[in-house]
């Protein structure tokens, strides 16, 4: 199994399950790639969240794929150990399929990408599995589905009626069968999340579902608090780098107008 130094795939991402909780966190450039990277995570996702923490969008809508082709590019040139995993951005997932087809070729072709990740659940599951016999490993994406936004009048959390969780359960299900290495679940009750969990023979990897998935993963910008944003409320930071980026460019500043800097040492 992978370890200091070592690549990792899907397939051994998908070993992990039951063996021991699975580390994922979102990267957009080099510089983040390699500082994950070192602290040994197992898979970096290139999220179309992008969109709303780098990119200044309100939602993730407007990302388009050649921004996720870029953005994925530029965190593949860090040649991370973890597994490099690339969104499939809103709606690209929907066209006819040489055209899905395509848009997960770039992906991979000229984005560096491992696997592909795609929203939705039993009403994709036909487009993961002829992704998954064309060669293309693919990490399902249920509960809350940030590319609907407009159609679900905003954020909301899953899996808390005995029908949601009856369709979570066809959910992910399908995306198995499908093929699909692993499942993201966002947003689920708890306890729909540990069941859910107990069901599937893949791993699942939850974000804002509780303690009880195979995996977790955060965005890197929250984590850090790296953010000019509120974040979510499930999050847990680990830093303010936003914090020590506001003092540092407030010391600049000042030392600018003070002719502080450059001194005499910073002249060339």
């Amino acid at each position: 199994m992978p370890g200091t130094m070592s690549k990792w795939t899907t397939q051994s991402i998908r070993g992990l399950k039951g063996k021991r909780p699975i580390v994922c966190v979102t990267a957009y450039d080099a510089v983040t790639a390699v500082l994950a990277d070192e602290a040994e995570v197992d898979l970096i996702l290139v999220g179309d969240s992008v969109g709303t923490t780098m990119l200044g969008f309100e939602t993730t809508v407007p990302v388009t794929v050649d921004m996720m082709v870029h953005h994925t590019a530029a965190v593949a040139r860090a040649r991370p150990a973890a597994l490099l995993v690339a969104d499939v951005p809103f709606a690209a997932g929907c066209h006819e399929f040489d055209r899905v087809l395509d848009t997960c070729a770039r992906l991979m072709r000229e984005g560096g990408a491992e696997a592909v990740k795609i929203e939705g659940g039993e009403a994709m599951a036909p487009v993961v599995a002829r992704l998954v016999r064309a060669g293309i490993p693919v990490l399902g994406h249920i509960g809350l589905l940030p590319q609907r936004y407009y159609a679900l009048g905003g954020y909301r959390r899953f899996g808390r009626t005995p029908a949601e969780r009856e369709h979570l359960l066809a959910d992910v299900r399908a995306l198995q069968d499908a093929g699909a290495f692993a499942i993201v679940a966002e947003m689920l009750d708890s306890g729909c999340a540990a069941a859910l969990t107990g069901e599937l023979e893949v791993p699942m990897i939850g974000i804002g579902c509780g303690p009880d998935c195979d995996g977790q993963i955060l965005v890197c910008n929250d984590l850090l608090g790296y953010s000019v944003k509120k974040v979510p409320g499930f999050v847990k930071q680990y830093g303010d780098l936003a914090g020590e980026a506001r003092k540092g460019f407030a010391a600049y500043a000042r030392d600018v107008r003070e002719k502080k800097f450059p001194s005499a040492g910073k002249s060339v």
